[in-house]
């Protein structure tokens, strides 16, 4: 009689633990693993060598947008370069057709570097400074001008800009743009941005969640 009864206990706690496991499974499902993301360093690498020379109608955009003189000159990377940071899987949130085709174009001008040429109308003047120049313009900048000799013709420059080619979309009236500036090594910022022409004239649009997530700092 008395292992009948032990048995028959056994047997009610063993269901009344599969019957708690099953509440709490269901009060506490598990969560699926996040899918992960794309490495687009690998499967959409940028910056490629052979792009050629820019585009005609990329000088008319940014010369527009540094129309306004600034304190400080001006020096551009002959070379185009541009980053896409990925946050959960790419910085731009194109939502509207019009900023898909942006995105497309934008990502597909860059896959390729192209070569600036002397063709900013800019009022203030700018330098375009090919690899050698480059380097050690970059080398003064991380070294704050340490070899004086070496960095005369570079001992007033701030940063050194580097350009994106611009994606356009098909009305050619918005596109898709970046700048990185550089002070040397690891130091500077970045940034993707839309802009639009208005009455004529490239200015930068609105901020947007397309590319709110697209600036960065080093």
């Amino acid at each position: 009689m008395k292992w009948r009864l032990g048995l028959l206990l056994f047997l009610v706690l063993i269901a009344v633990a599969l019957v708690w496991t099953r509440i709490a499974s269901v009060r506490h499902p598990k969560t699926r693993a996040s899918k992960p993301f794309t490495d687009l360093g690998v499967t959409m690498p940028l910056n490629q060598a052979g792009g050629g020379v820019a585009p005609v109608q990329a000088y008319e955009v940014y010369s527009a947008l540094y129309e306004a003189p600034m304190n400080e000159p001006l020096a551009f990377a002959e070379d185009s370069k541009t980053d896409i940071p990925q946050v959960n899987g790419s910085c731009l949130r194109p939502a509207a057709p019009q900023e898909h085709e942006m995105t497309d174009a934008f990502v597909a001008a860059n896959q390729q570097s192209h070569r600036w040429e002397q063709k900013f109308s800019i009022a203030q003047g700018y330098r375009l400074l090919p690899r050698a120049g480059l380097a050690q313009a970059q080398t003064c900048l991380a070294t704050h001008q340490r070899d004086a000799a070496q960095c005369a013709d570079y001992k007033q420059l701030r940063y050194v800009r580097f350009l994106g080619v611009p994606g356009f979309d098909h009305t050619h009236t918005r596109a898709l743009v970046s700048v990185i500036k550089s002070c040397g090594g690891e130091c500077g910022s970045g940034g993707i941005f839309a802009v639009e022409k208005t009455e004529g004239k490239w200015q930068r649009s609105p901020a947007s969640d397309f590319t709110r997530d697209c600036s960065w700092m080093y």
